[in-house]
């Protein structure tokens, strides 16, 4: 996640005349491959009277013009309907059979019909301030669609709002939050759920306080009905305010707790556990490099799992023990950085696995890997990781050799999870949207190949070698041989590489006949210096589409 406190101008608009650049405020929540070291980077907010030519390099920056609809196995994209949209949250809705986004450039909401495949006329939001600004927007983090599915519940960082559309009466209200941070001008409203009856709980990115919206007292175009719960912040000392941002928020409803996450971005993360019928708060303190949590989401058992989006790392909170373990994702592909192999990548090419959400079918949990230009699903039932690949990489979002035919990423930042296994996310500066297909038991939509380990769990020491037994299977969903490229990744570093710990496969790449199966040893060594504790090994398989990777715990001992 971008905080303020590491601030480094991303982006900046190549102005060929004197131009004044105003930094209004940053958004935390942005980060971009753009430099090598993976500095945290704002997006810069410019005034009204910057030339032609700057609002030129605004439009092709963050409004897609020559972006087209792409696709794979597994991934389909929608341009959508208008220019320069910047969608960025998105909500899938069960009840209407239609995906929901608001265009943070024009102000409008906007939907896809599931039946007809089309998208609908857009609704204009009736206060939208940035709407006449060339090179301005107001960043919509969360799009929900409340229990009964009537209305349609959005955040508004620019205006310090609430909003909700009434399905039935095709009206909008816009709920002020009652204050405003100082140092930004608005508490940045990011992340919003419901509990069982209905009401709100949302979060600021620039606010220390869980705010709470009883529905039924919420007026349009007031602050009636929100109410303050400050949390604390005891965690945090020495660090200025305004440099300790929130996340995002989970409730779950089954247990009467809210979920909170806060950082202050490579110093200090927390998860905060309020209870509702208490009304108290328990502190979790995270890891020394877990400093960076954003998603939250609860899953079947009630533990909870987050994303690190200053890292490659994912993880479970066992609510009971209160044991971390750690989960990474595949390492960053070379092609995000116009790379032909992994072994040059940048020092510090971290995926930033973002927002989190659990799938209401089966239990696994879903997040999508900004940097990474994936979607991913994390089954913990069998410890199995499957990575999406978004087939769209834009230069201007990334660190681009001039030589490279593709590099960049298509800026994933946000993705909602409904019903029938549609997972639905938006890609802010492409002008698209874009769906993954639901994993059923047809074949057309599984993995063409399935990955397993000889060993779940090790204990090895340190110096010592050890033999771990991957086998790949190819499933009906493979009618031609496959071509397979075998992946590693482990926690024993931010970026998921293994530091001064080796570790390789006896065979690297082959092809694989269908319903076939193929085992490759992997040889791993912890390092000398590697500390006692434990560790997870990610080993497994990839295509240009999908990657299928097991998770095997590993104690390193003395």
């Amino acid at each position: 996640m971008n905080d303020p406190k590491k601030i480094l101008v991303y982006g900046i608009i190549a102005i060929t005349i004197i131009v004044i650049i105003v930094a209004m405020y940053t958004t935390p929540l942005f980060r971009s491959p753009s430099n090598s070291k993976q500095v945290i980077q704002p997006v810069v907010r410019i005034v009204a009277n910057s030339n032609a030519s700057s609002i030129e390099q605004f439009k092709n920056q963050f409004c897609g013009l020559t972006s087209i609809p792409n696709s794979n196995n597994y991934v389909t994209e929608y341009k959508l309907p208008h220019t320069c949209e910047m969608p960025l949250g998105i909500a899938v809705d069960s009840h209407a059979g239609k995906i929901w986004y608001v265009s943070t450039k024009q102000g409008t909401l906007g939907s896809y019909d599931l039946v007809s495949k089309k998208f609908d006329k857009e609704i204009t939001i009736p206060i939208w301030k940035v709407r006449q600004n060339p090179m301005d927007f107001s960043d919509v983090w969360s799009v929900k669609v409340s229990g009964k599915g009537d209305s349609i519940w959005f955040t508004d960082d620019k205006q310090n709002a609430i909003w909700r559309y009434t399905k039935s009466l095709g009206a909008f209200e816009m709920y002020k939050v009652p204050e405003r941070s100082p140092v930004f001008g608005t508490t940045s409203p990011v992340s919003l759920d419901f509990d069982s009856k209905g009401n709100l709980y949302f979060v600021g990115l620039h606010s220390s306080a869980l705010w709470f919206g009883n529905v039924t007292q919420m007026k349009n175009n007031t602050s009636d009905g929100i109410t303050k719960i400050p949390m604390p912040i005891n965690g945090f000392n020495g660090v200025s305010s305004a440099k300790i941002s929130t996340g995002s928020l989970a409730v779950d409803n089954k247990r009467n707790v809210v979920w909170v996450s806060m950082l202050a971005f490579s110093t200090e993360g927390e998860i905060l556990r309020y209870n509702m019928a208490s009304k108290t708060f328990a502190t979790f303190i995270l890891p020394e490099q877990l400093s960076s949590p954003v998603g939250l989401a609860v899953d079947n058992t009630g533990n909870l799992w987050a994303t690190d989006h200053g890292t490659s790392i994912f993880y479970m909170l066992d609510t009971t023990s209160h044991n971390v373990t750690m989960f990474a994702t595949s390492k960053a592909s070379p092609i995000i950085y116009g790379l032909n192999d992994s072994t040059s990548l940048p020092e510090g090419a971290n995926t930033l696995p973002y927002w989190i959400q659990k799938g209401a079918d089966d239990g696994s949990l879903w997040f999508n890997e900004h940097q990474g230009n994936k979607i991913a699903r994390f089954d913990p039932l069998n410890n199995t990781l499957y990575e999406y690949w978004i087939p769209t990489q834009d230069r201007l979002w990334g660190d681009c050799p001039p030589s490279s035919k593709t590099c960049g990423i298509a800026n994933a930042l946000q993705f909602s999870r409904g019903a029938n296994g549609q997972t639905w996310f938006a890609e802010l500066s492409e002008n698209k949207i874009g769906s993954i297909a639901p994993v059923t038991n047809n074949y057309k939509h599984q993995s063409p190949f399935s990955v397993s380990a000889s060993s779940q769990e090790l204990t090895i020491k340190r110096g010592e070698s050890m033999e771990i037994k991957v086998n790949i299977s190819t499933t009906g969903a493979s009618p031609s041989s496959s071509n397979i490229d075998m992946v590693s990744s482990g926690t024993f570093t931010p970026t998921g590489e293994f530091g001064n710990s080796t570790g390789s496969f006896s065979e690297q790449s082959f092809s694989l006949e269908p319903m076939h199966t193929k085992e490759v040893s992997f040889i791993f060594t912890p390092a000398i210096d590697l500390g006692s504790g434990e560790y997870t090994l990610m080993l497994g398989a990839q295509n240009d589409s999908i990657t299928v990777m097991k998770a095997v715990k590993v104690h390193i001992v003395l």
